[in-house]
């Protein structure tokens, strides 16, 4: 049975390619197909391709690639190119259409993240219409920037199947802190908390999402 999910996040290096990569290699270690996509990158060096975010959740070919590391739409046009958004949906449905297993595309930068003058990841994410994981941090300001994150996904009919609580390396804002403000705000909204390099979590929410389980308050781990 085939799952899709989107993985994006409320601003850059919270831990999106960390989790891709750990939910993917957690389902290969349980003998389970699955397999991640990058189908926008900015900030790839050719030189060391093997670093890339495409390179470490194992994606292979990424369709719209750009080397200065800026927000897609002023990548792209650095090369005086640009992101054809329709061209972008239809690829990303292509692959979920043919994929058997778990699917899992890595988004770029945050909800917000601009792709072109006229869209953000957030219009992409509406459009494959595949269930989302948002990936939030703990560090100072995560609580304005993960319930922005949610208000905006929200006003395009878009409700998180999951809000993944990444905790950030030297924060001064603890975990527990982090959950007792943000979870009053939640509602239903079910979240997974994972710790630094959390690989026990990552094995538990790799079947999860793969048997097609998120919305659980066992979840809550």
């Amino acid at each position: 049975m085939s799952k899709s999910y989107f993985i994006t996040a409320t601003g850059t290096d919270l831990g999106k390619t960390w989790l891709t990569a750990g939910l993917i290699a957690a389902c290969r270690e349980q003998g389970r197909p699955a397999r991640g996509l990058k189908p926008v990158m900015s900030g790839y060096d050719p030189a060391h391709a093997e670093n890339s975010d495409a390179a470490k959740i194992g994606a292979g070919r990424t369709a719209w690639c750009f080397r200065a590391p800026l927000s897609p739409d002023l990548a792209a046009a650095k090369e005086g190119k640009s992101i054809d958004f329709d061209a972008l949906v239809a690829w990303c449905r292509n692959e979920i259409a043919a994929n058997d297993g778990l699917l899992l595309i890595e988004g770029v930068g945050g909800v917000m993240a601009p792709l072109t003058p006229r869209h953000t990841v957030r219009d992409w994410i509406a459009a494959l219409e595949i269930p989302t994981l948002l990936v939030c941090g703990t560090y100072l300001g995560a609580l304005s920037h993960t319930l922005t994150a949610l208000a905006a996904l929200r006003e395009v009919g878009v409700t998180p199947a999951l809000l993944v609580v990444n905790e950030s390396a030297g924060s001064s804002v603890s975990v527990e802190d982090t959950l007792a403000s943000l979870v009053p705000h939640l509602g239903d909204l079910s979240l997974v908390v994972l710790r630094r390099d959390d690989w026990v979590g990552l094995r538990r929410l790799a079947s999860r999402l793969d048997e097609g389980e998120t919305r659980c308050a066992d979840l809550r781990y």
